[in-house]
């Protein structure tokens, strides 16, 4: 429902401007690139969706061989105290906490492109549980918010983006994304877990957060003593050797149980091209949707509002130059991309404005997006609290990042 008023919201709110700017400032223009970007941004969902075609196919492929191999019913054992408190609703020991294992796990070291295809094989099976078809559950909205929180533990695309725009040193912004996602993460959880009344001070989600937080502090620590170039080498191979370990583990995992690998691969292939036509209309929406409103000139006066209002406030207004990216994320991955590119190129990479655009980037997830392609493949309307939730998790995200970017690069 509250994706609904939302998408209503942009629409309205575009127009509204555009007619100002028509009337007013005789902008002739401004309706002409509204229509334009409708038939550019449906054309770019249809686009997004026909390119995730194959890798949904080849990892609800490897994930079909992990269930019929037992993978999958491993790490849902393994797994079972924690996510027992975090989703107390799925049964115990449910072939779906490996699902969800593995997606998080691909999202922590930026994998985007085989997070997706098993984040929707989570919802699946999310929505085997579900009573109410049309409504989102508990545990899909815990899962969607640790989702659009974005915790990233190798943030490798950005770091390829900095590097190809000459920064001096492109691993600097490592560090303050692990930090800002981390209270992203912990927002979400937090938020989510009032919510649905979770108990955060049981002993097992405090050893988790606990070991979590640990987890992050080495990891900073390693990262700190290693050089620029060692940090790109163990970034990018430690996620690229974790991928193929997958593949590699779970068809060794077939061949022990004596399934026929092949024709299990093949079952579960054929499901990425369903999955991907179905999820089509929802990308339509909400990137036409997004498009509209960047192209009637909303996002850009809100921007100078915040500008306007923090300097009235007496506030260093450094940082407004990168919010664009902030605001942008939660609608569009590629249209985040595209302004921390854009302020990398205007502001210079090593500036702070080009250095925050890249932590914002790293530090949420596209919030609208994922609710949008994760609801929308099984059939979700009513979403609950998750938008709420994700939202708050996002400007957690936002806040951590401006105050890590002062700390470090102020």
């Amino acid at each position: 429902m509250v994706l609904n008023y939302i998408w209503i919201a942009f629409f309205l709110i575009a127009f509204a401007v555009a007619l100002v700017r028509l009337v007013f400032l005789g902008d002739t223009q401004v309706f002409p690139e509204i229509i334009n970007s409708t038939f550019s941004s449906s054309k770019t969902a249809f686009e997004i969706s026909l390119g995730l075609t194959g890798v949904l196919s080849l990892w609800l492929g490897i994930m079909k061989i992990g269930e019929k191999g037992g993978v999958i019913a491993l790490f849902s054992k393994l797994l079972s105290p924690l996510f027992c408190k975090l989703f107390p609703e799925i049964p115990k020991g449910h072939p779906v906490t490996g699902s969800i294992f593995m997606n998080l796990a691909a999202n922590m070291l930026g994998l985007d492109n085989a997070a997706t295809p098993l984040g929707l094989k989570a919802m699946e099976g999310l929505q085997e549980l579900n009573p109410k078809k049309d409504t989102a559950t508990n545990p899909m909205i815990m899962f969607l918010v640790l989702n659009t929180s974005g915790l990233t533990l190798i943030p490798i695309s950005i770091m390829v983006y900095r590097a190809q725009l000459g920064a001096a040193q492109p691993t600097d912004i490592f560090v303050p994304i692990l930090l800002a996602t981390f209270f992203s993460t912990l927002a979400g959880i937090i938020t989510v877990s009032i919510y649905q009344k979770i108990n955060l001070l049981n002993r097992t989600i405090l050893l988790f957060l606990g070991g979590i937080s640990l987890l992050v502090a080495g990891i900073i620590y390693f990262f700190n003593t290693l050089s620029r170039t060692q940090i790109d080498i163990y970034s990018t191979t430690t996620a690229n050797v974790f991928l193929f370990l997958i593949i590699i583990g779970f068809i060794i995992a077939g061949m022990k149980k004596k399934i026929n690998v092949y024709d299990a691969f093949v079952e579960g292939a054929k499901e990425g091209f369903s999955t991907a036509v179905r999820i089509i209309p929802y990308l339509v929406a909400i990137l036409v949707a997004i498009g509209v409103f960047r192209a009637s000139g909303a996002m850009d006066y809100l921007i100078d509002g915040i500008e306007g209002a923090v300097k009235l406030c007496g506030i260093n207004s450094d940082f407004v130059g990168g919010l664009p990216t902030a605001l942008m994320k939660p609608l569009s991955g590629s249209g985040a991309r595209g302004l921390m590119v854009d302020a990398m190129t205007t502001y210079g990479p090593d500036s702070f404005v080009g250095r925050l655009a890249c932590i914002f980037q790293g530090s949420t997830d596209t919030t609208f997006y994922i609710l949008a392609v994760y609801f929308g493949s099984v059939g979700i309307v009513k979403t609950r609290h998750a938008v709420p939730c994700g939202l708050l998790a996002d400007l957690a995200g936002v806040i951590a990042a401006i105050f890590i970017c002062y700390l470090f690069f102020g």
